[in-house]
């Protein structure tokens, strides 16, 4: 059995891409191809795997991983496809550190171990850095958990790690997986090309253009803040996308991100391969206009408001 892992990261149209897959599981079953997704791997697989004081409890959840995967491949799956963004680690732990996914090669690590070689295909999306790390905000800051002051997305802004890095501590933790990176610029709103680079499936595009777990704007996160109790001052002003970098500390992630794109670009030097878009004129409708609170054009939107 082939196990593909869907990494997401974060902010990248993770969510709705599961929600696709679910809407095509018995496509997938017909052929042979099992899924886990958040709902199982947050509750019933990888618990204590990546998180645990105790240091048995990594050999355990290994050992659960283990037993779950035989008992799919048992059942007559060919190809498991499992996509969980926290796989990579979580926004919380990167705002900590200051840093993209730092504990994203010793994740890997477990569940390459767990699952005993299994891992042939790794699809990862990527954005650009200032737009991912406001994106994480204004999620954290929606589930309750502080908002960061300037010196710490000073701090994000100085940090030398970009994708290049996360990709890097991938294929060194899964060696001979075919890794496959995804510009989210290019393919927001398109999750039937995410399954195909993940199972060389080609299904009809989401008629309904669902954009889920998007983040909220300034206005509705002050309102959150509020009913939360907290102090909803600590946002700026204004309405639209939050946006917390100053314009050269956006402007030096952006040119770390044409860095990565441009490397990925070159070869990766054999590690990854970025997905071009070769299938840009028959691919389904993007969202509409109005719709669109992700994706390059409207962040073009965003940056102009910012000047």
């Amino acid at each position: 059995m082939d196990v593909i892992l869907h990494l997401g990261a974060h902010r990248t149209g993770t969510t709705t891409f599961q929600h696709y897959v679910r809407d095509h599981l018995d496509t997938l079953a017909q052929g042979d191809i099992g899924y886990w997704g958040p709902a199982r791997t947050r509750k019933s697989v990888f618990p204590g795997l990546f998180h645990a004081v105790n240091p048995r409890r990594p050999q355990r959840a290994q050992g659960r991983v283990r037993m779950l995967a035989a008992k799919a491949e048992a059942r007559g799956v060919r190809r498991l496809l499992i996509s969980d963004e926290n796989m990579l680690g979580s926004c919380i732990d990167a705002f900590r550190r200051a840093a993209l996914y730092p504990a994203a090669g010793e994740h890997m690590a477990r569940l390459a171990a767990a699952l005993g070689g299994r891992v042939s295909r790794v699809v990862l999306t990527i954005r650009a850095q200032d737009m991912w790390w406001a994106s994480a905000s204004a999620l954290t800051a929606a589930r309750g958990h502080r908002v960061h002051d300037a010196a710490k997305y000073a701090q994000i802004a100085r940090g030398a790690r970009g994708w290049r890095d996360v990709i890097t501590d991938l294929a060194c933790a899964l060696p001979g997986a075919d890794i496959r990176v995804m510009p989210f610029e290019t393919f927001a709103g398109r999750p039937e090309c995410t399954l195909r680079e993940a199972l060389d499936l080609d299904l009809p595009g989401d008629g309904r253009l669902r954009w889920l777990n998007r983040s909220l704007p300034l206005t509705e996160l002050r309102d959150v803040l509020r009913e939360r109790g907290g102090d909803p001052t600590v946002l700026p002003r204004g309405e639209g996308r939050w946006q917390p970098f100053t314009l050269a500390q956006a402007a030096a992630l952006r040119e770390k991100y044409a860095d990565d794109l441009h490397w990925l670009a070159a070869g990766a030097d054999g590690l990854a391969t970025l997905t071009q878009d070769e299938i840009r004129a028959r691919a389904g409708s993007n969202l509409p206009p109005g719709h669109m609170t992700e994706g390059h054009t409207h962040e073009q939107r965003q940056v102009a408001q910012h000047r």
